[in-house]
């Protein structure tokens, strides 16, 4: 076999791993938004597709900005958040998980709005409730097919902590969502987050996964 298809192969197979969805754990969650962001404005540091403005709903075609340090993900990298539900893009830098990283520490800001306005101190209140107490864990190299809450965290005003899962588990998604059968895709889709499935016990519908509701005070 030649040199070049040898590289070929070995290249072909370090893409491969690049691409195995992962876990990074301990990760500490902040957020950001018109108001805080350097200067006041919706700008961001990287192009990823829509210009240099922050922005996205959260799923996997269009997903929300975050900031991070430089070199900590690759320019317009898509990660998911089992806390928001949501996929994030790295389009943005931030000064504060700049200097955690250096630490040793990771770091993500994630972008609450607005494209236009800002909320002032109100969004900025909403901000410090939106972030856990808790560091939480990103899904690395994400499946497309992950349950999505494509709701806002901060419009016209009012802060969406509902849409938070701080009780959220991370553990299921590589191994559930990492298949690219049919079947796989679907079971992740209508279940991404293990012990909050049918039949589940829950208080309110935020406690079960995907599209389940709470009746009864049973997942279903």
């Amino acid at each position: 076999m030649s040199t070049k298809i040898l590289k070929g192969l070995a290249l072909a197979g370090l893409a491969s791993t690049a691409m195995a969805c992962s876990t990074q754990s301990d990760v500490e969650i902040t957020f950001y938004g018109y108001p805080d962001n350097d200067p006041p404005s919706a700008d961001i540091a990287y192009d990823c597709g829509r210009g240099y403005t922050a922005g996205g709903t959260g799923t996997y075609s269009d997903p929300l900005t975050f900031a991070s340090a430089p070199g900590e993900f690759d320019k317009c990298e898509i990660i998911y958040l089992p806390y928001l539900r949501k996929y994030l893009r790295f389009e943005d830098t931030c000064a504060q998980c700049t200097t955690d990283y250096k630490d040793g520490k990771r770091h993500i800001d994630i972008w609450t709005g607005s494209t236009t306005s800002s909320g002032g101190d109100t969004q900025i209140d909403c901000e410090d409730d939106l972030t856990p107490d808790d560091s939480q864990t990103l899904i690395l190299s994400p499946a497309h097919s992950y349950t999505v809450n494509s709701g806002k965290l901060f419009s016209d005003g009012t802060c969406h902590t509902s849409n938070t899962y701080s009780s959220a588990d991370a553990s299921s998604y590589c191994s559930s969502g990492s298949s690219s059968s049919s079947s796989s895709s679907s079971s992740s889709s209508s279940c991404a987050w293990e012990g909050h499935c049918a039949g589940a016990s829950c208080s309110n519908e935020n406690d079960c996964s995907g599209d389940l509701t709470c009746k009864s005070g049973k997942c279903a």
